[in-house]
């Protein structure tokens, strides 16, 4: 989960595994793969950054070199 802040200034959360697209738009617009839309403050690199840490902090960041490193020591 990731924080962000609505153009109102009211803070809420988005799940990160979720959002399919970011845009600036000139306000930065998330989408998620169900469709719903959120405006927040925030960048598109601030996005992309707090999405990539909670990656990192669940362990989905590198995951495919790790599963391929484990397949190349198991042959």
């Amino acid at each position: 989960m990731i924080d962000v802040t609505r153009l109102n200034g009211e803070e809420f959360v988005v799940n990160a595994l979720y959002i399919e697209k970011v845009q600036a738009l000139p306000d930065t617009t998330i989408t998620l793969s169900n469709g719903k839309t959120y405006f927040v403050k925030e960048s598109t690199d601030e996005i992309i950054q707090r999405s990539v840490e909670f990656y990192k902090k669940v362990g989905l960041v590198d995951l495919q070199a790790k599963v391929v490193d484990e397949d190349v020591e198991t042959d």
